[in-house]
């Protein structure tokens, strides 16, 4: 069965070598005066990124001010100050130099800076932004796809709860794409994203509401391209090509391409992840790896077709080629063999040095801390996540129980 979609990707992709000098016409296209850069680590200042992205802004006449310091998991408090000097600069554009962090804080920036309440509002769901600053993106790391994306996704350290906004209005009106932007990146943030990029396609692909084999089959290729590239850049960091693969791989993964026409958007195991990270403060994309596993093997029984699939198309189990139309094939040896493929996604996140248990990426968590993180991600969601398979607080728990010390 096809489901309606729509589909709304109004991102102008500029992707290659060198096109960061792009920018400056860029800006001016999209009808800049002055420009809020935004920015994480001091290394985009110290590669020389930054003064290439000054001059051509320069070379418009486009004028400018910095706000840098965005960290993982990026902080409200930061996103406050870029508001604050967005409106007292009077910005017209917020430029994100760097990864999804710094993509996400410019968003909620831009929606704050066109605002007069608390932009907060928009990610506690008490008020819908109707307006926003456009944003501009380098992008110089392949994980959250929110250089295409409609979401933000931030954490107050006060509450200690890391929410997320999605509307089309903060969609990029541009992202420019230049693999070797990335290859300043640690190793184990590479593999971080990598997994990211996987599983914002796994929240679409494992549904049980119905399928669109094209879609499926862009899913699956895009899979297979991730998993491919990403063991190549285990083995060499600085393969450009892979990089390149794995930077456009983020950007479709994300954009809503890979659901389309599917009843998808699970997500699940997303909103679990959200609490782990705000309370531990780890990488999201490990903590993704970390809990994934535990969450299939809880869901597998309602779509033992599509682990099936994925098993066969994706993980290269061998079995009738992975034709699930065969009427010999039972719904116990999909499960049989759609656990053999989440065993060897799980040993593809080892072989990249990605943890695939809580204990394995934070020693010091108790089973205490599952209780409190599945009663926030409970209250949060409103008592229930999930669309493959409806999980209530108690389901929750099991899962992140299963995944405690495998």
């Amino acid at each position: 069965m096809i489901n309606n979609f729509n589909y709304y990707t109004p991102t102008k992709i500029v992707f290659g070598d060198n096109t960061v000098c792009k920018i400056g016409s860029l800006a001016s296209s999209f009808g800049a005066k002055k420009v809020l850069i935004h920015y994480g680590s001091p290394r985009a200042i110290k590669s020389g990124l930054m003064d290439s992205v000054k001059n051509s802004l320069e070379d418009f006449n486009i004028n400018y001010v910095l706000l840098g310091g965005v960290v993982p998991n990026p902080r409200l408090e930061l996103v406050y100050q870029g508001i604050d000097i967005a409106k007292k600069e009077n910005v017209d554009m917020i430029i994100a130099v760097g990864g999804g962090s710094v993509i996400d804080s410019a968003k909620a920036i831009a929606y704050g800076a066109k605002y007069d309440g608390d932009v907060w509002d928009f990610y506690l769901k008490k008020s819908s932004p109707k307006e926003a600053l456009p944003v501009g993106v380098i992008l110089t790391m392949a994980a959250t796809g929110s250089e295409m994306s409609n979401s933000s996704v931030i954490s107050n350290d006060e509450t200690k709860e890391k929410l997320g906004c999605n509307s089309d209005i903060s969609r990029p009106a541009f992202s420019i794409l230049d693999p070797s932007l990335t290859l300043t990146l640690p190793a184990y943030q590479t593999a971080a994203g990598c997994v990211d990029i996987l599983m914002h396609t796994f929240e679409r692909y494992f549904t049980s509401k119905g399928n669109m084999l094209l879609t499926d089959e862009i899913a699956e290729g895009l899979m297979r391209t991730v998993i491919d590239c990403s063991i190549k850049l285990k083995e060499n960091p600085k393969d450009l090509d892979a990089r390149g693969e794995i930077l456009w791989a983020g950007s479709l993964s994300h954009n809503g391409l890979t659901g389309c026409g599917n009843a998808g958007n699970d997500f699940a195991t997303h909103k679990l992840e959200h609490e782990l990270s705000a309370k531990f403060d780890v990488t999201h994309g490990a903590g993704l790896a970390a809990l994934w596993g535990s969450w299939a093997r809880y869901v597998i029984d309602i779509c033992p077709e599509r682990f099936y699939r994925f098993a066969t198309k994706v993980m290269n189990i061998s079995s009738y080629n992975g034709d699930i139309s065969k009427e010999d094939i039972s719904k116990e040896e999909m499960k049989k063999l759609g656990l053999l493929g989440i065993e060897a996604t799980e040993d593809f996140f080892k072989s990249i040095d990605m943890p695939t248990s809580l204990k394995e990426l934070v020693p010091s968590i108790k089973i205490g801390d599952l209780e409190d993180m599945a009663d926030r991600c409970s209250n949060i969601s409103g008592g229930h996540i999930g669309s493959c398979k409806i999980l209530g607080r108690e389901d929750m728990l099991s899962i992140y129980k299963m995944a405690f010390d495998r």
